[in-house]
C-alpha cells in the first residue's frame, strides 16, 4: 500500500469512527470530507489543513463579545462578526465550484454553499457558548438561535440577514409546493448535514462526467456514514464500470442483487444481467 493510499484508509477510518461516535463533530466530519479533495502538503504536520481550520473556528469564536445573551442578540453578533466584518456570504456562481462544499476552502475563500456556511456558523456559535443548531429547510440551508420554538433564523448565504418565520415557509412553498407541516423549525441532526453535503458534491460530480473521482470519494464518505440509502452501493458499482473498473463493479452489482433479492426479485434478476454485461466488457 503506497504513502497515499495509507493516508486515505486511515482518513477514512477517522471519519467512520467520528461518524458512530454518540455526538458526532460536524465540523471534523466536514474537515474530513473536504480532505478529499485537498492535495497534501509534503512534509506538513497537518497535510489536509484539518488542524489549522480547526483553530480558524476557535480563533473566530474568540472574536465574539463575551457574556450571555438571547437568541436575537447572539444572531446579531454572528452577522456582525462572520457576514459583515468577515466576509462570509455567498452567491449564484458559488454552486458551481467543489470550493463551496470544502469547510477548509470556505474558511479561507469565505464563500460557500448555504450548507457550508451554515456549519461554519453553528461552530462559531456552538465555540463561543451559543444555543445554536442548523435548519435544513429544502433547497436553503440556514441557522437557528435559542429554542426552536422561538423562531430566530438567519442566513449565512446572505450574510447572516435575518430571516422571518414567514420568510422561511415562503422558502419551504417555493421548493416543495407546499407549506411546511410545522412552522417550529426542527434542528438537523449532525450525520443528516453531512449527507446532505455529500449529496451535494455528488451532484457536482454528476454534471462533470470527467469528474468520477469526485463522485466516488463522495459516494464512498456516504456508505461509511452508520445510515445511508442502499441504493448508493448500487449507484457506486455503476460508477466503478464507468471508471472502467468492470469486475469490482460487476461484483458489486451481484452482491447488490443479493440484497435486492429477497423484496424484488425482478429488480435484482435486472441488476445481475447489468453485471454480466460488465463483464462482457472485458472481451
Amino acid at each position: 500500500m503506497s504513502v497515499e493510499d495509507r493516508g486515505t484508509a486511515e482518513r477514512r477510518q477517522r471519519f467512520a469512527e467520528e461518524a458512530r461516535a454518540e455526538r458526532p463533530d460536524v465540523a471534523l466530519l466536514c474537515l474530513l470530507l473536504g480532505a478529499e479533495a485537498t492535495p497534501p502538503l509534503p512534509g506538513n504536520a497537518d497535510p489536509y489543513g484539518v488542524d489549522a481550520a480547526q483553530i480558524e473556528l476557535d480563533r473566530l469564536a474568540g472574536l465574539l463579545p463575551y457574556g450571555a445573551r438571547g437568541a436575537r442578540a447572539w444572531a446579531s453578533a454572528l452577522a456582525e462578526l462572520l457576514g459583515e466584518r468577515c466576509g462570509f456570504a455567498g452567491a449564484a456562481q458559488d454552486y458551481q465550484r467543489l470550493d463551496s462544499s470544502l469547510l477548509q476552502q470556505v474558511l479561507r475563500r469565505r464563500r460557500g454553499l448555504p450548507i457550508l456556511l451554515s456549519v461554519v456558523w453553528t461552530e462559531v456559535a456552538r465555540r463561543a457558548g451559543a444555543p445554536v443548531y442548523g435548519v435544513a429547510l429544502p433547497g436553503h440551508y440556514v441557522v437557528g438561535f435559542g429554542d426552536p420554538a422561538e423562531r430566530v433564523l438567519a442566513d449565512p448565504f446572505a450574510g447572516g440577514a435575518p430571516l422571518s418565520p414567514e420568510d422561511a415557509e415562503l422558502m419551504v412553498t417555493g421548493a416543495t409546493g407546499a407549506p411546511p407541516e410545522t412552522s417550529t423549525p426542527v434542528p438537523a441532526r449532525p450525520l443528516e448535514t453531512v449527507l446532505r453535503i455529500l449529496n451535494n458534491v455528488r451532484a457536482w460530480a454528476a454534471a462533470r462526467p470527467e469528474r468520477t473521482d469526485v463522485a466516488l470519494w463522495a459516494l464512498e464518505l456516504s456508505l461509511l456514514l452508520p445510515s445511508h440509502p442502499a441504493r448508493l452501493r448500487y449507484e457506486r458499482a455503476q460508477l466503478l464500470v464507468q471508471r472502467g473498473e468492470f469486475l469490482r463493479g460487476a461484483a458489486e452489482m451481484d452482491e447488490y442483487a443479493e440484497i435486492v433479492d429477497t423484496f424484488e426479485p425482478t429488480a435484482a434478476e435486472a441488476i445481475r444481467h447489468r453485471a454480466q454485461a460488465a463483464r462482457a466488457l472485458l472481451n
